[in-house]
């Protein structure tokens, strides 16, 4: 791990700002992830969670500020081009494609690492038929890694929702990120969902070398697995530090409760 850590860090967000119209949904926001980091993301609702998730996967543009990914700035970058870069992400609202299969929702997210373009599949090069294996190794060894095989060539629509999640899980693992980026994953889950995807996450950060960047409502889930969170609150950060630190501020509590001392 501090080989890992003298690279510097993986992601350092350095005052990011974002305004919309006279609205300032992020004020100044910085922060730093280490390699190999599980970091969670919380705040109230309206606090500039999404906005800064958003703009990490360069859905918006920020007013101010810098996103540096692995020594690299991002902001260059469109978001069709950040899978490339080596951050995936799944979201709170499935952008799934329901109609097609398991298999072929998670070979979406393969091929977002494939060089093939039509020319060269219509003359099926070599080389582009070694990479259909490789993309065809790498789902059936997420669906297999993610217990899809029952599911697997079934359409996505009508299958149950946590069922689902794990499908968009796969097809951003797809992507083979060295970032991941989780939106709200616990949305939805029954109690039982929600302590297997706590396991889950961080046998994904152990098994898959991952650096894991979480989005999330439920306390005791970001809690559980962070290894640092950073908390917002109307469009500032108001606190940062493991989750018995962060727990204790009496910044966070009077953001969440609206009282203590």
């Amino acid at each position: 791990m501090g080989a890992a850590l003298d690279q510097g860090p993986l992601l350092s967000v350095r005052d990011i700002a974002v305004h919309f119209g006279g609205i300032k949904a992020l004020d100044g926001i910085s922060f730093e992830q280490q390699r190999g980091q599980i970091l969670g993301l919380i705040g109230p609702n309206g606090a500039g969670k999404t906005t800064l998730f958003n703009c990490l996967s360069r859905l918006y543009t920020p007013s101010a500020g810098d996103i540096v990914f692995d020594g690299k700035t991002i902001l260059d970058r469109p978001a069709h081009g950040i899978a490339g870069a080596g951050i995936g992400r799944t979201f709170q609202n499935l952008a799934l494609f329901t109609h097609l299969s398991v298999r072929d929702n998670v070979r979406v997210g393969a091929h977002a690492q494939s060089r093939s373009d039509f020319l060269s599949d219509a003359l099926r090069l070599p080389w582009v038929q070694r990479e259909a294996r490789r993309v065809d190794e790498t789902v059936d060894e997420l669906i297999d890694y993610l217990n899809l095989g029952a599911v697997a060539d079934l359409p996505v629509a009508g299958l149950p929702f946590g069922t689902m999640k794990r499908v968009e899980l796969a097809r951003a693992l797809a992507t083979r990120p060295k970032l991941l980026l989780l939106d709200e994953p616990a949305g939805g889950l029954n109690h039982d969902e929600i302590g297997e995807l706590g396991e889950l996450i961080g046998k994904l950060r152990r098994g898959r070398e991952l650096t894991i960047l979480l989005v999330e409502h439920h306390m005791n889930l970001v809690m559980s697995v962070s290894d640092v969170v950073v908390v917002l609150n109307f469009g500032r950060k108001i606190a940062e530090g493991t989750p018995e630190e962060v727990q204790a501020d009496p910044q966070v509590i009077q953001a969440y409760l609206g009282g203590g001392k």
